[in-house]
């Protein structure tokens, strides 16, 4: 399991922003109260839009069959991704979640469920995600128009059925 409750955890945290690309957004992770806070701008600005946040994790158990997030959002809709290491390549296993403002809501998503994802794209024959094979969990943001994000991370846990 991931928490807050720890100081120490949001060092483990790391911002990627759409400036990869050439883009204008911009990210930052911070703790306060026990939560994650994943708050920032999207700017649409040379062809941006996208913020993100992962952390490596530990080796997870075989056969674990689902993630639990508990969130805090602004009515956004946000991806939790799952990252593995395919053939060297970092893939993302994404799921979106549509959060709504100012409601802390715990969600379920079946791992089974999560759509492998490649640099923007789909990968349709991409294996069914495996909980063994994750390397870090993340929450994204991109949406078409400008303006701020917030998203409070309390805890993201795996779990079997």
């Amino acid at each position: 399991m991931i928490d807050f409750i720890n100081k120490h955890e949001v060092d483990k945290w790391q911002i990627t922003n759409d400036a990869v690309m050439g883009g204008c957004s911009n990210g930052n992770i911070s703790i306060s109260e026990e939560q994650g806070i994943f708050t920032g701008n999207i700017s649409l600005k040379n062809n941006g839009g996208f913020s993100a946040v992962y952390r490596t994790v530990n080796s997870l158990n075989i056969g674990l069959e689902h993630v639990t997030i508990d969130i805090q959002g602004d009515g956004e809709t946000y991806q939790v991704r799952l990252i593995v290491n395919v053939s060297g390549y970092r893939m993302a296993y994404k799921h979106s979640f549509n959060s709504i403002a100012g409601q802390r809501q715990k969600i379920r998503f079946t791992l089974a469920d999560f759509q492998a994802s490649f640099r923007g794209r789909n990968i349709m024959t991409a294996a069914v995600l495996k909980s063994e094979d994750i390397d870090q969990v993340g929450f994204l943001v991109t949406k078409k128009v400008t303006g701020p994000f917030l998203l409070s991370i309390f805890s993201l846990k795996f779990g079997r059925s």
